[in-house]
């Protein structure tokens, strides 16, 4: 696509915007969790799913919507999507109930998923390959840092406003970004995408959403239930039969032959991870600074600004270090630095302070912004320039896949650990007071203080009970990533591209 370089630049910086617009959705709503629990009643359940909903939506229907992109026209699917996700988040804004507000927060993952691969398709196609890797990592960058301006803004309204601005000004970005798209982005789309895939883009909605379902429905209900044992079965016939109905299709939505690709399934492995460890800890992490540290909605999120201060330039850094140790070495050390962060933040107790966090969170900070750039050169390298939309939309699948998973496990792990680590005898209280402190630890918080100074000891145990549930989850996501760098070592050391899909690489390189 001729464009010549302040065009490229602009381009660039609509796409970025855009995909900021999506990431910092994802985020923004976290610093609110203890607002809308008090407000609508909610508990640490349906918060879980007013935080899931979204990134499980955005997460089952990418990959069919970057194809729909793909053939329609990816900046047309874009600029619809951002007026899908304005009217959601305008409409989130005035509800009274939680189920609507998931319901809503499903809507908004809908625009979102016709938003997100639109942007680094269209950035792949508008940057010539020599300079190609650049644009991806500043791209990789603006997601991460996208995460963290969500939180600043949320934050700084929380402290004026109610939790309802938050999706007032996702609405007017929205629209914002709806105009940017209209008067700046050019139009590209496969000329010859071929029949579309709509078994396997059931497949893969069915398969993120039934298993996130599983996770979340199986702390409050238990593991054995009929419709959790269901869910899961769901979710392994929905995997088993992509896989199948990918091998014997012409045209398949994401071809499962890919994963055979190192650089594709290597790169797989560590966005999934990476965004399972970031939105999981948004979701436990900053309820642990505004319950337990006692920290406003603002300073909360000033807290979290030293990841991104660490994110950036390590992003920037990557194709260097590719280039010096290779994408293998660079994908195991940021994992590796992932993991180490999450085991010495589940070292953290109620009385342990923000800088030991601080330091657990720099950590983690290394390993996210080495695995996010390379990962996604890896995978959009596999495919040519003319499946780009189905490229960048497997890139964002596996974000946001990771993310919903990540929220739905260690929201899972948390609650369970939560609700088993309460040592107060609550029978001395009213059923809904102790229902309260049962439900989450907002709820709990919030009857301590009604008590007075015989809620000191209750409001003690409520924090020890975060902490231990906080600990719990954040050593089951530190596992998953100890078998991602295990997947990585020990996985084949040569691969060859399929035919089709062979670009001007070699094997085991990682695109530049």
């Amino acid at each position: 696509m001729a464009l010549d370089p302040a065009a490229r630049r602009a381009v660039l910086a609509v796409m970025c915007l855009a995909l900021m617009l999506v990431t910092a959705s994802m985020s923004a709503l976290n610093l609110a969790l203890p607002d809308i629990g008090l407000d609508l009643s909610a508990s640490f359940t349906s918060l879980t799913w007013i935080v899931d909903a979204y990134t499980v939506a955005l997460a089952g229907l990418v990959l069919p919507l970057g194809a729909l992109g793909d053939r329609v026209g990816r900046r047309s699917v874009l600029l619809a999507g951002s007026v899908v996700f304005g009217g959601a988040a305008f409409t989130a804004s005035a509800v009274s109930t939680t189920t609507a507000l998931i319901l809503c927060r499903v809507v908004m993952g809908l625009g979102a998923a016709m938003i997100m691969p639109g942007t680094l398709s269209t950035v792949t196609a508008v940057f010539p390959a020599e300079q190609r890797a650049k644009a991806v990592a500043v791209w990789s960058s603006c997601a991460a840092a996208g995460s963290i301006l969500g939180l600043l803004v949320s934050g700084a309204l929380l402290e004026w406003f109610s939790w309802r601005s938050i999706f007032v000004t996702g609405g007017l970005v929205a629209s914002v970004t709806a105009l940017a798209v209209a008067l700046r982005a050019p139009e590209s789309k496969d000329t010859s995408p071929g029949r579309f895939d709509a078994a396997g883009a059931v497949c893969t909605a069915l398969a993120p959403g039934a298993l996130v379902y599983a996770l979340i429905a199986g702390s409050d209900q238990g593991w054995r239930t009929p419709q959790v044992v269901a869910a899961l079965a769901v979710a392994v016939a929905a995997g088993g039969a992509y896989v199948v109905i990918g091998l014997r299709t012409e045209n398949p939505l994401l071809d499962p032959r890919l994963f055979r690709v190192r650089e594709f399934s290597a790169g797989s492995v560590a966005l999934t991870v990476q965004f399972m460890v970031l939105f999981g800890f948004y979701f436990v992490g900053l309820q642990y600074l505004r319950l337990v540290l006692g920290y406003g909605p603002l300073l909360s999120a000033v807290a979290l600004v030293p990841v991104a201060l660490v994110v950036v330039p390590t992003s920037q850094a990557t194709p260097l270090l590719v280039r010096r140790v290779g994408m293998r070495g660079v994908m195991i050390s940021g994992l590796a630095l992932l993991a180490s962060g999450l085991l010495a933040m589940s070292l953290l107790t109620a009385g342990s302070g923000y800088l030991p966090f601080l330091g657990s969170l720099l950590l983690a900070g290394l390993g996210l912004g080495l695995t996010g750039a390379v990962g996604t050169s890896a995978i959009t390298g596999s495919l040519p320039a003319e499946q780009q939309g189905v490229a960048s939309a497997a890139n964002d699948a596996t974000r946001e896949v990771g993310a919903s998973i990540g929220i739905a496990l260690m929201g899972s792990v948390f609650g369970s650990r939560y609700r088993s680590s309460l040592t107060t005898d609550l029978d001395g209280l009213p059923e809904q007071a102790a229902d309260a402190v049962r439900r989450s630890p907002v709820g709990g918080l919030y009857v301590a203080d009604l008590l007075g100074p015989r809620g000191t000891a209750l409001a003690q145990d409520v924090r020890d009970a975060f902490m231990s549930g906080m600990s719990g989850a954040v050593i089951a996501v530190a596992v998953v990533t100890a078998a991602a760098i295990c997947f990585l070592g020990l996985g084949a050391r040569t691969s060859r591209k399929p035919a089709s899909h062979r670009g001007s690489e070699q094997p085991g390189e990682v695109p530049q």
